[in-house]
């Protein structure tokens, strides 16, 4: 291999040659750059599930894309499957893609009322401790495939591979909302490894019910200001009070620059650097001090073998809670220094919500786009910044801009924090 395709340790560079997206603000990369940068808000009231007892009611939810079932794994793996057809019709691959599959999927469980079906047809106990029993005997007297998808985690990944024709035992990871950016990390090492010409990274989650609204709020988490829902997600300012949950799916089509540049396709951009770190701190909460976080950036500049200075815009993880938007701009300060001032630090969340396992992946589409395009995503709802917080964050209009470095971080519940380093195609 020439050493015009190694990077600084030697390793082939991992181009992007495709790319898909859905969120709540609609369906495709070009639809959803134009809302993006246009400072369109996809947050809506909710209309899935009655909300009228719930302090939080609106979401991103996805409810455009027709499905067999309306259940979170049926519309996890609809968004997965359409945002790979983008993506491979944008890469010029038809056919077995003939590489492995990483997915980012969600920790689904079957919906409350599939689950009380069930027991309805398995009946009254007739002694104790006899349900799973009883449930069992149920599904093999009226067998039910839908709900038999919903409760295999594995599920969404095995279809995909079967209808993209990708090779070996597809991998399905979920850490928490660092995932879509570990996905592209595993498509990444493989190919760095040799293991594969090209890998097939997608992220998905389309998991938003009564539950993870239930769950989400009792941790106070999510914002309760309903009512316009556009104006919820504030990251980054003084009243931001919780993060808007949402939906979304992301396919990226990942290539050694050398096969890329052989078959004559186009480049994208170049994954530069993957970092990530655990943070032991506390099962929901980053560690105050930012210091896993500081880690993870640092890991990633390193990764991919530049300095800070590199950087020129920051895709922050962005997501409007108190804690977490302060934990993040100490962990950059704590990386960038002075210099931060001067470095844009957009939120797409502010727009999209948080897709939660799909946001990584998302946030590196549209990191991709800004180096492409030359413009910067605005952070929306900046109307009363929180003065702790020194950033350029965009306000609310887009800006043009030309950038050849991205830095987009994600950081997860349990102590999952990914950053990633993205840049142009090398010259």
């Amino acid at each position: 291999m020439s050493n015009q395709f190694r990077d600084h340790l030697g390793r082939p560079i991992v181009a992007v040659t495709g790319m898909g997206v859905i969120t709540s603000l609609g369906q495709g990369l070009e639809d959803n750059w134009a809302a993006l940068t246009g400072g369109r808000s996809g947050i809506h009231d909710i209309t899935r599930f009655p909300v009228n007892e719930l302090s939080t009611r609106i979401a991103g939810t996805v409810d455009f894309i027709d499905l067999p079932v309306a259940n979170a794994v049926e519309r996890s793996y609809a968004m997965a499957r359409e945002t790979t057809v983008e993506a491979l019709a944008q890469a010029g691959l038809s056919g077995d893609f003939n590489g492995p599959l990483f997915l980012a999927a969600p920790p689904v469980e079957p919906e409350w009322s599939a689950r009380f079906e069930l027991a309805d047809r398995a009946g009254p106990a007739e002694e104790p401790g006899d349900a799973y029993d009883r449930f069992l005997a149920a599904m093999r007297e009226r067998p039910d495939p839908a709900f038999h998808e919903a409760v295999l985690f594995g599920s969404i990944s095995e279809r995909l591979a079967d209808k993209f024709g990708t090779r070996g035992l597809p991998v399905t990871l979920s850490t928490a909302c660092a995932s879509g950016a570990t996905a592209i990390q595993l498509g990444v090492e493989a190919i760095r490894q040799g293991r594969t010409e090209r890998a097939l990274t997608v992220a998905t989650d389309g998991s938003v019910s009564a539950e993870a609204l239930i769950r989400f709020s009792l941790l106070s988490a999510l914002s309760t200001q309903n009512d316009p829902p556009e104006k919820a997600s504030k990251p980054f300012t003084k009243d931001r009070d919780g993060f808007v949950i949402a939906e979304g799916a992301a396919t990226l089509v990942l290539e050694s620059l050398e096969s890329a540049i052989a078959r004559g396709a186009r480049v994208y951009g170049i994954v530069k650097g993957c970092g990530e770190k655990a943070d032991s701190f506390h099962r929901t909460r980053s560690s105050p001090d930012g210091g896993p976080v500081i880690a993870t950036i640092r890991a990633a500049l390193e990764d991919a073998g530049v300095g800070e200075e590199a950087i020129g815009y920051i895709n922050a993880h962005g997501t409007s809670t108190p804690e977490n938007d302060k934990m993040e701009y100490g962990a950059m300060l704590s990386v960038f220094g002075e210099r931060l001032k001067s470095i844009p630090v957009s939120s797409n969340k502010s727009m999209i919500g948080h897709t939660l396992t799909a946001a990584g992946a998302v946030e590196a589409v549209f990191s991709l786009q800004t180096i492409l395009t030359g413009t910067l995503p605005p952070t929306i709802n900046y109307q009363n910044p929180d003065p702790s917080i020194e950033l350029d964050v965009v306000p609310n209009v887009k800006r043009a801009q030309q950038v050849s470095a991205v830095l987009s971080n994600s950081f997860g519940f349990g102590g999952q924090n990914a950053s990633l380093v993205l840049a142009a195609e090398p010259r």
